[in-house]
């Protein structure tokens, strides 16, 4: 499997934000079926950073990927976090968790869990934050890593 590529969202190039667009409307519109506004203008900000990998083989142009953003209060928020059906299962999902926590170090951090995954989301150091809810009919809870 190849390496993890990062980029801030004003370093991506065209083919690179295509696929990772690409995945995510894949995983989260189609298959998880759930109608949204993929293009929220955080994605092309300096302040945004994209993790991905890239397939080896032509076809799949991307596997896996997620995105960090910078918090107003400070802190940043992961997100997007999603695999290819291909890519599952395969520890993908936990190399660019890695990646990432890498990257901001000892900030606290935030994201918006599918409520299945809260037990992947507890490994890196996340506990869950206020009452379950539904986002776009998946249930969800807020999980918080503290600084430090």
């Amino acid at each position: 499997m190849s390496d993890i590529q990062v980029a801030n969202g004003d370093e991506l190039n065209t083919a690179d934000a295509y696929a990772i667009l690409r995945l995510r409307v894949d995983v989260f519109v189609v298959e998880q079926e759930c109608p949204y506004s993929e293009l929220d203008g955080r994605d092309l900000l300096v302040s945004t950073r994209h993790f991905w990998v890239a397939a080896e083989e032509a076809g799949e142009p991307v596997l896996g990927c997620l995105r960090v953003l910078e918090e107003p209060d400070g802190g940043y928020r992961i997100g997007r976090v999603c695999t290819s059906v291909k890519a599952r299962g395969t520890g993908l999902a936990a190399r660019l968790m890695r990646a990432a926590l890498e990257s901001i170090g000892d900030a606290e951090s935030v994201l918006d869990a599918q409520t299945y995954a809260t037990g992947f989301y507890a490994k890196f150091g996340y506990r869950p934050e206020g009452a379950e809810y539904l986002e776009d009919g998946i249930p969800h809870v807020v999980m918080r890593r503290p600084a430090g």
